[in-house]
């Protein structure tokens, strides 16, 4: 049987989100209030593929147009997602599905197609790029078996966070943990993120995201924002104020957050993304024991003769890193919403 893939319409936003909260690979970034926000928070132009037969969905890609003079001209499932690519019942719907994106692809006359897949099973061709991993815990509401499951060092610090008196509370006005993860991301020498981009996220998700704040004598130490899909919870951005390193604020912050989530019915801990042995967030991950897992990520090459590697990791990009470390922050902040869209 020949499965047809076409584009998408917003008469197809019910029936899309349905098959993603049901197919075992879909993730926060495959609804369509990830389509939401990135056409509202960078423009770019999103190209949704899905295969339907009988008026049954078979399968979903998203996908955006990204065009810029750092990567010319790319589609990409999806920008600033760790997580993207196909979604099928069948290898042929799947199929159907790759040929229908390289084709539009070629037509477009993009440099290549980038597919952030979570697990082979979403994989068409072999992947092909392989610096990032992901970081997975099983939870569940007995805060000492969480704790226990914790290796020793690590233990050590979270107990140590525990004695000391910190307030948590969620919230979604996203300004006070902007302004704490601005002052993080210009110490890696990443550029900030605009404004709108954490109002369109709050504002898409509802009751699927949150800002989690935590205080010690009432001064913002540490915030993370989460987004919630079935039994899994995502810390997708965390910050912390560095002096207070003594005090652990990293290690109460997701500590609390696993122990709030198992006990609220949540299964899974999704730690995320980061670069395979190359990064501080990767050594830092690593230290609470969580399965490590692989990302295949499949680029696609059309024009381009050669994979891209726009990771800060690359050594080409160290030099602007370093000058941005000490660009003032009132600058980062202004400037990094407009250099942010070179890097989806």
């Amino acid at each position: 049987m020949s499965f047809v893939a076409r584009d998408f319409t917003l008469d197809d936003c019910p029936a899309w989100d349905e098959f993603v909260y049901a197919h075992p690979h879909g993730s926060p970034f495959h609804l369509q209030a990830w389509r939401q926000t990135i056409e509202e928070s960078f423009g770019y132009r999103s190209c949704y593929t899905l295969v339907v037969e009988g008026g049954r969905v078979r399968g979903v890609l998203p996908m955006f147009l990204v065009k810029n003079i750092l990567v010319r001209k790319a589609l990409i499932s999806s920008p600033f997602a760790v997580y993207g690519g196909i979604l099928a019942d069948s290898p042929e719907t799947a199929r159907a599905l790759y040929d229908h994106v390289r084709e539009r692809g070629e037509s477009l006359g993009v440099q290549y197609i980038e597919l952030r897949n979570a697990h082979p099973g979403q994989c068409v061709a072999s992947p092909n790029i392989s610096r990032y991993v992901t970081f997975t815990q099983k939870i569940g509401p007995n805060e000492e078996a969480i704790l226990d499951s914790i290796p020793r060092k690590t233990r050590y610090m979270v107990r140590k966070a525990l004695k000391h008196n910190y307030t948590s509370a969620t919230t979604r006005a996203p300004d006070a943990f902007e302004g704490l993860y601005s002052q993080n991301l210009r110490r890696l020498g990443t550029p900030s993120f605009p404004h709108r981009y954490f109002t369109s996220v709050l504002k898409n998700f509802g009751n699927m995201a949150d800002i989690r704040e935590f205080r010690l004598g009432g001064h913002l130490v540490a915030a993370v924002l989460s987004f919630y899909f079935r039994e899994r919870v995502l810390p997708y951005y965390g910050a912390s104020d560095p002096s207070y390193n003594s005090f652990s604020p990293n290690n109460f912050m997701y500590f609390d957050l696993m122990r709030w989530a198992g006990s609220n019915g949540f299964q899974v801990f999704d730690f995320g993304r980061s670069k395979k042995n190359l990064s501080g967030s990767y050594d830092f991950k690593v230290h609470w024991g969580m399965e490590e897992r692989l990302l295949p990520y499949e680029m696609i090459l059309v024009r381009r003769k050669t994979l891209p590697n726009f990771s800060p990791a690359n050594p080409v990009y160290q030099l602007p890193i370093r000058v941005w470390q000490h660009v003032p922050l009132p600058v980062t902040r202004a400037v990094g919403p407009f250099l942010i869209r070179l890097v989806p």
